[in-house]
């Protein structure tokens, strides 16, 4: 998700955990801070553009090892503001700041490798996404509330915010799997047969999703309506080049590529350059992750990433009044 959102919901909960017991601003500082700390790791550079995009939520949205630090910061955290007595009810919510930020993340569809080290497996729900509105403003509001007013009844507010925010992840949940069946409905009926199926929804919303349609020689994109369910889906079909991907079989790039998108990758020709695509986020022809491998006799050592075009937000808004 978004900085703000875990922003908010690190210091969110961290007001919830400590109560009255130290300043508010205080647990909202403290919260913001562990909230955001495992994104620092987007400071980090691997080499090349591949490595840095799936190495991004590795380590550091770990959950054992994220469970291991949250003891160390609550013990120096209470030291710092003079609270010891109340060093336990740091950890608890240090703890929760830290473990909510990669829970939360695990809702998009980008890939978070919470297991590690037990696995590296990228686990990703898909029914948010990155950035909602309607996720954020309620936390957002929520803790306003609880700073300004510093009361038993600002406390509710945080809480009622917390609710209403973690209720919104059950439905978006809930839409996803809907439109799973509605889409694999539609596909039975226009006789496709894919490999694979993608549902993640648009941006800033989950009323209208985006679905990614795979077979061995093209992949299919088409978009589904909450407000309009059964109106025919319309699929735009596209070439994914599978071919071309031969060339590079057993190169490292390629592979991580094909492995972390978890199959949903197409590739194409850009003069003698191929360029693979992660096809979960974006929409075609412009994918936010698309890399230059360079050529099979020579790939390149250091894929860069192509830059992607944004629509403007009248554009953006545009599309999503069409397709709801």
């Amino acid at each position: 998700m978004d900085s703000l959102s875990q922003l908010t919901l690190g210091a969110a909960v961290t007001v919830a955990v400590m109560g009255k017991r130290v300043p508010l601003w205080q647990s909202a500082l403290v919260g913001a801070v562990a909230g955001t700390l495992p994104d620092l790791d987007v400071f980090v550079d691997h080499g090349d553009a591949i490595r840095n995009m799936t190495l991004h939520r590795t380590e550091s949205h770990a959950l054992l090892l994220l469970t291991l630090i949250a003891p160390l910061l609550g013990w120096l955290v209470a030291g710092m503001t003079r609270s010891r007595p109340y060093w336990r009810s740091w950890c608890l919510a240090i703890w929760l700041a830290l473990i909510t930020h990669p829970l939360l993340d695990l809702t998009t569809v980008y890939g978070t490798q919470l297991g590690l080290p037990l696995t590296d497996f990228p686990f990703a729900i898909g029914s948010m996404s990155i950035v909602d509105p309607l996720y954020t403003l309620p936390l957002l509001l929520a803790l306003g509330v609880a700073l300004w007013r510093r009361d038993a009844r600002g406390l509710r507010w945080n809480r009622a915010g917390l609710l209403v925010s973690t209720l919104y992840l059950g439905w978006s949940m809930l839409v996803q799997a809907f439109a799973t069946h509605q889409i694999e409905q539609a596909l039975v009926r226009q006789a496709v047969q894919p490999q694979q199926v993608l549902v993640t929804p648009t941006a800033f919303n989950t009323l209208v999703w985006r679905t990614v349609v795979m077979t061995p020689e093209r992949y299919g994109e088409a978009y589904w309506s909450l407000l309009s369910p059964s109106r025919p889906l319309v699929i735009r079909w596209f070439d994914r080049h599978a071919a071309l991907f031969e060339g590079f079989r057993g190169e490292w790039h390629a592979e991580r590529v094909a492995w972390f998108s978890h199959g949903f990758y197409a590739l194409r020709q850009q003069g003698t350059d191929t360029l693979i695509a992660d096809l979960r986020m974006g929409e075609a022809p412009d994918y936010t992750f698309t890399f230059n491998l360079g050529t099979p006799q020579q790939p390149a050592a250091a894929p860069e990433r192509q830059p992607s075009v944004r629509p403007s937000l009248s554009q953006a808004w545009h599309k999503l009044r069409e397709r709801l």
